[in-house]
């Protein structure tokens, strides 16, 4: 399939991808949903080259959509060579290797700056390029425990609880685009290249900003508060006659939430008149709101409480998030044909853009659907291309 450039945003540049697993493959996607010209780099000879499943799975169709794939050798020398011929030219190289990998193979930031100086390198590990963990292999649920989020996730006095998304990851993955961004923006005025790098233990610390911060400043190690907001009392998800809310009243909201739930004296109570005495006394005020919203249904609730203008929502499983309406306007579920599946739908961006926005241009490529082509534009020959084949280099 010929490449397709899925947006004009960031249709100049071009991105070589050495990424698996999530994290990386989720800041490359970020950039080729723009419309970069992304080369997905992959082992030859393996047609699951895919961490979750199948390559034809959902994980797989998500990550590497709108993406070139380039089945390569890195080990064999010619690998290698076709590699450095890539990146002489490219602007942005993408990798997640442990620290060491892209030494041993000398494609590390230094050998890439000698043959093209405007090289943006940007890497993700799991604990960093440097230090006494640099080396461990990194996942997002380790992260999630080394970084906090598992000690103040789940009900008070439970086990740690891991979130359910790949929040390590994920977050990696696009901070990692973002400092693409800056690096390449930067570029303009000074016509150079960099080397940028995060790590999932960052990536963790860096989206745990509230609670990180809470110690930082005041020493205040934060706890298990299960679905309550660990400092607005009030907030949280509370029974109803037949499921569950979540609501999210201010402390301005105070009064006026109580006056809804029939209970207006509670608000003069000495237990409950400021934001610290309802801290003091939270599972008290927070048993008397779910006494009173198991009066109504869920929908009735919310219903009522927008009415007010008081933050609420239902607590949806995934088939219910894409039956809702406003999930439904906005769009984010996508279509695109692809070979294996035929039409399917999956994640689009959810940055909307008036002028450039991203699109569903190119479905999951085949593995190495794109070598004979990304070789014959850098000069490689027919026979050339057929013994490179045969040697298994591409």
């Amino acid at each position: 399939m010929p490449f397709k450039h899925a947006s004009q945003a960031l249709r100049k540049f071009k991105i070589l991808d050495l990424t698996r697993a999530r994290a990386g493959p989720t800041a490359a996607r970020q950039l080729a949903d723009f419309g970069a010209r992304v080369i997905k780099i992959e082992e030859p000879g393996d047609p699951n080259y895919a961490d979750f499943g199948t390559r034809n799975g959902p994980d797989f169709q998500n990550l590497h959509r709108n993406k070139q794939s380039l089945a390569l050798n890195l080990k064999d020398p010619r690998g290698k060579e076709i590699f450095m011929k890539l990146a002489a030219t490219a602007d942005v190289i993408v990798e997640n290797y442990r620290p060491v990998v892209k030494f041993n193979l000398g494609i590390d930031y230094e050998s890439i700056r000698k043959i093209n100086p405007r090289i943006v390198y940007a890497s993700i590990s799991g604990f960093g390029q440097t230090g006494p963990y640099k080396d461990r292999p990194g996942l997002d649920q380790i992260a999630q425990g080394m970084g906090g989020h598992m000690s103040v996730t789940g009900p008070r006095n439970s086990p740690p609880v891991r979130s359910g998304a790949a929040i390590s990851d994920m977050t990696a993955g696009m901070l990692t685009a973002g400092g693409i961004m800056a690096a390449l923006l930067e570029r303009e005025s000074s016509g150079e290249g960099q080397w940028l790098h995060t790590s999932l233990l960052q990536a963790q610390i860096y989206l745990l900003d509230f609670q990180a911060a809470r110690y930082l400043v005041d020493g205040d190690v934060a706890q298990q508060e299960g679905n309550n907001h660990p400092t607005n009392v009030s907030t949280g998800t509370f029974p109803t006659k037949d499921g569950w809310v979540n609501i999210a009243p201010t402390n301005q909201m105070f009064d006026k939430l109580l006056a809804i739930l029939g209970a207006p004296e509670v608000a003069k109570d000495a237990k409950f008149a400021s934001s610290q005495e309802r801290r003091k006394n939270r599972i008290e005020l927070e048993n008397l709101i779910g006494e009173k919203m198991k009066a109504k249904t869920t929908a009735e609730w919310i219903d009522i409480l927008n009415r007010e203008r008081i933050p609420c929502g239902p607590i949806n499983t995934m088939d219910q998030v894409f039956a809702d309406p406003q999930v439904q306007h906005l769009g984010i579920a996508q279509e695109i044909e692809t070979p294996g599946r035929g039409k399917i739908k999956i994640v689009g961006q959810p940055v909307i853009m008036s002028r450039t926005p991203a699109t569903m241009a190119m479905p999951t490529p085949g593995l190495g659907e794109h070598s004979d082509e990304i070789l014959a534009e850098i000069g490689y020959d027919k026979a050339a291309i057929e013994a490179l084949h045969k040697d298994r280099v591409v």
